[in-house]
């Protein structure tokens, strides 16, 4: 087994995506790709050029088969993915409406979910620079909380730091127990990236300052506000710096959070200091908004600073 670094490593749940689409003929097809917030930051994270890993379960069906493709191809490390012969695949089902889109899920049950244990990925977390983990990691459900602590601690122990993402899903769990499982795991986050409006349903906050100022209480090394259109706020080291939205024109904003963590985690890898990644990171951003679904318009590092240069 190679002692190798791992750069990043992102644990949680991916699903097989179906996006409705209006043919010409007036048919009603459906987009198959691959979504979840952790499996697009770690395809975020690849595309700009450093090694990924996954951890993660997926169903010992066609589901199971074209999330671990997809992640090969796009050359992340799967060799923690774990197949479930007796749990399947989750998918679900985007339809686009008027007043933005309605998601349909099949999770119930899913092999991620009942995931109770990490301890035969031991090797490749104690060798991590990164790990990354969201909220929804945790909430999909309970079996799964106690894996993501024990995945930290492991990390934590062996010099790697903890990112994280408070993505909040009230489908999922009670906002009372969301905040409970949140605020404990960020006493040990060194990444903190938080989105605004997630933040203030967390917090109960609604200034943008006093939400800074609740996060900052934890201790993260770096804070990575992220404001949506517009753009970032990013602390690090008592220096607070405003990271303004790229000019689009937004058609989906599927997946832009979770490329702007991917693409930030990236840099920081790259040694870019976390004021110049977040500036990579929101151009990222900016482009994987201009595209259809989580993962195909997510950008490659040429992509990005080719964007940068204009």
């Amino acid at each position: 087994m190679t002692s190798a670094k791992i750069d990043i490593v992102c644990m949680g749940e991916a699903m097989v995506e179906f996006t409705r689409v209006n043919s010409s003929k007036g048919e009603v097809l459906y987009i198959r790709s691959l979504g979840g917030d952790t499996s697009n930051c770690a395809i975020s994270a690849a595309r700009q050029g450093v090694n990924v890993a996954y951890l993660s379960a997926v169903g010992d069906d066609q589901f199971g088969k074209i999330a671990i493709d997809t992640w090969l191809a796009e050359g992340i490390d799967v060799s923690q993915v774990l197949v479930d012969p007796n749990s399947p695949t989750g998918i679900y089902f985007i339809d686009p409406a008027p007043e933005g889109r309605n998601f349909t899920y099949y999770r119930a049950g899913s092999a991620a979910s009942r995931m109770s244990s990490i301890s035969s990925s031991r090797a490749l977390l104690s060798r991590t620079a990164i790990l990354h983990l969201s909220a929804i990691t945790q909430a999909i459900s309970i079996a799964s909380t106690e894996p993501s602590f024990e995945a930290i601690g492991i990390v934590k122990k062996n010099g790697g730091r903890v990112s994280y993402d408070t993505n909040l899903r009230l489908n999922l769990w009670d906002l009372e127990e969301a905040r409970r499982v949140i605020n404990e795991t960020l006493t040990q986050v060194d990444i903190l990236l938080p989105s605004l409006d997630e933040a203030q349903i967390l917090t109960g906050l609604d200034n943008t300052e006093d939400i800074l100022n609740f996060y900052l209480q934890f201790e993260p090394e770096i804070l990575a506000l992220k404001c949506g259109i517009e753009g970032a706020i990013v602390i690090c080291e008592g220096r607070k710096e405003y990271i303004p939205a790229s000019n689009v024109n937004a058609i989906d904003t599927s997946g832009a959070g979770d490329t702007f963590a991917g693409a930030f985690l990236a840099q920081l890898i790259q040694g870019e200091s976390p004021f110049e990644a977040a500036r990579f990171a929101v151009v990222a951003s900016g482009i994987s908004v201009q595209g259809y679904g989580a993962m195909a318009p997510i950008p490659n590092r040429k992509q990005v600073l080719r964007a940068m240069e204009r």
